[in-house]
């Protein structure tokens, strides 16, 4: 009995050793985390599946619940079908007002089809937060600036690619009628899955004098030109669909029929001239509600927009001819240069002269009418596929046949069509080419938000550099400032500053005692070249303080006693400095 006791005291004084027991913080320090993923997760999110707008919205309230002190989330609108558009405000609440700090916005699926973008915005907000306590600088990003997230514009277009059978490239607009084919109806001829698999693919025909044959090596999927003096074997016939209306034609009038994307309020042209604008500038109620957001936000120094695909770093003007000053789009370049390097394959381009035309686009509304550095990313590349630049059709059917076991091929059946007779209906799921596959989805997220992170740590950032008060006589002070910046953007853009879209940045000192007798810029330190303020020298106005660089203020003072020199600047926050005239 006693040397079963003394066996089973051993035991536990053993299982001791080899498993020591540890408190709450032990634990934390002995909990392995991988680079560039948050150790301790409050939100545990799969990052490699796509959601749909109520599961965006679920991980932001997550967020909103597991982070308070971080986040704020609240609606800017509602979709012509009454979804919400949810923006989650991220930053250090407690250090400084969320709305006098530089602000990031950044957007996504602003074309329903464009899915992913809205991953990435909620990725990045789920970063954000997750890191604050573990990341330097991402700690340092929250507490000096804000974030606005709102993970999709265009919920409506988001729920219907995802809940009916679509192309790759439908339920690209939103949800508002339209009469396409101008005949008195209302999107009364969509395409039709007349398969019923919950893909809309492609039909063919035989027909001897078609242009197209199968691919001698991928028969099953994909289809080529015949030579010029070699007999056909079908024609393409278009998407699934038949004549709904019985005008003759297939697939002419479908749901919505607008571009989003072409409804701003810059540079905007009517229909004739660009295709999708519909009514009106910001008739769009999606459209409208970013814009009074954005108007009613006026700290917003920094706009990234997520769509797909295609691998672009795209950034203004739009079109030829179009708004960007010099100064600014050096900035813009040297930002995108760093993220061709951030995300593989990558490109640097500007809209208009390395893409297409635009006018009325996001953007260069942002850029033109508010002065926000801008970019455009369109996610996902095929390259990525195999880490290639062969792209073609040969190289994406080895992608599906040896990667996604074939999952992205829809195989071709017989259908019996009201119109055309026997025909043949398959291809390819919606999700390949324009999505990325779930395992890549991940890497997807996290570079791009990674890029947008950089774009955000390059706000302006203020702080006073070097300051003198120097006794000039009886109660008499002349005071020199230098304020300094300390990221790339200036405090306004280049053309918000020409085109006095906001007030310039203000430099003031007062105090209970103080007089304000003159001020003046300090053009040559040096020398002591100061060009003087004729009017209300108390409250001085600076056109900007440049990226990387600072400027520097002379107050002549009359008084005793402590005094405060503020610097205001809407886009680059509000810093305060005490001093004492003595």
């Amino acid at each position: 009995m006693i040397r079963s006791i003394i066996n089973s005291i051993i035991i536990v004084l053993a299982a001791g050793l080899v498993f020591p027991s540890f408190s709450s913080a032990d634990k934390k320090q002995h909990l392995f985390k991988a680079m560039g993923a948050p150790a301790e997760r409050k939100v545990d999110v799969s990052w490699n599946r796509f959601n749909d707008t109520k599961g965006i919205e679920d991980i932001l309230r997550k967020l909103n619940r597991a982070y308070p002190k971080l986040t704020k989330l609240y609606s800017i609108g509602q979709s012509h079908e009454g979804r919400e558009m949810w923006c989650l405000e991220v930053t250090n609440r407690k250090n400084g007002v969320p709305a006098r700090k530089p602000g990031m916005y950044i957007d996504g699926n602003i074309h329903g089809n464009e899915v992913q973008a809205g991953e990435v915005v909620a990725y990045t907000a789920w970063y954000l937060c997750e890191s604050y306590d573990e990341n330097e600088k991402v700690a340092d990003l929250l507490d000096t600036f804000v974030f606005y997230l709102i993970p999709t514009i265009n919920p409506d277009g988001r729920d219907h690619w995802f809940y009916e059978a679509n192309t790759p490239h439908s339920s690209r607009t939103g949800r508002v009628p339209v009469d396409n084919d101008r005949d008195g109806l209302f999107d009364e001829d969509d395409t039709d899955d007349l398969d019923g698999n919950g893909s809309i693919t492609m039909m063919r025909i035989k027909d001897a004098n078609g242009r197209r044959k199968k691919h001698p090596d991928y028969p099953e999927s994909l289809m080529v030109s015949v030579k010029n003096d070699e007999r056909g074997e079908y024609t393409i016939l278009g998407w699934e669909g038949i004549d709904n209306d019985g005008d003759g034609r297939i697939n002419e009038d479908g749901a919505g029929g607008y571009d989003p994307n072409r409804n701003w309020a810059y540079d905007w042209q009517p229909e004739y001239v660009q295709g999708g604008a519909i009514d009106y500038p910001f008739s769009l109620p999606n459209t409208r509600a970013v814009a009074e957001f954005v108007l009613a936000h006026p700290n917003i120094a920094a706009m990234q927009s997520y769509h797909n695909a295609g691998g672009m770093i795209l950034h203004g003007p739009g079109r030829e001819g179009g708004v960007m000053e010099s100064a600014d789009e050096y900035v813009l370049n040297a930002i995108a240069q760093r993220g061709e390097q951030m995300l593989p394959f990558y490109r640097n381009m500007v809209l208009w002269k390395d893409l297409y035309s635009v006018w009325g686009g996001e953007f260069d509304w942002f850029y033109g009418a508010r002065g926000i550095l801008s970019y455009t990313n369109e996610l996902w590349t095929p390259k990525n596929m195999f880490r290639s630049d062969n792209t073609n059709q040969e190289a994406q059917a080895d992608f599906n046949k040896y990667l996604l076991l074939n999952e992205a091929a829809v195989e071709w059946k017989e259908y019996d069509h009201p119109t055309y007779g026997t025909i043949e209906i398959g291809g390819r799921r919606k999700e390949f080419g324009r999505v990325p596959p779930s395992f890549l989805l991940e890497e997807e997220c996290h570079r791009n938000m990674a890029f947008t992170l950089y774009h955000a740590s390059c706000m302006p950032r203020i702080s006073f550099g070097e300051l003198s008060v120097e006794k000039i006589g009886t109660d008499l002070f002349k005071v020199w400032v230098e304020v300094c910046n300390d990221s790339m953007m200036s405090t306004r853009s280049q053309h918000e500053a020409k085109q006095q879209i906001t007030t310039p940045d203000i430099i003031s000192l007062q105090g209970k005692n103080t007089k304000v007798i003159s001020a003046g810029y300090i053009e040559d330190r040096h020398f002591k070249k100061v060009k003087p303020v004729h009017i209300r020298p108390q409250r001085v106005m600076v056109h900007l303080v440049p990226g990387m660089n600072s400027t520097r203020i002379q107050f002549i003072a009359q008084g005793r006693g402590k005094a405060k020199i503020t610097y205001d600047s809407i886009k680059g926050g509000l810093i305060e400095k005490e001093i004492t005239l003595k």
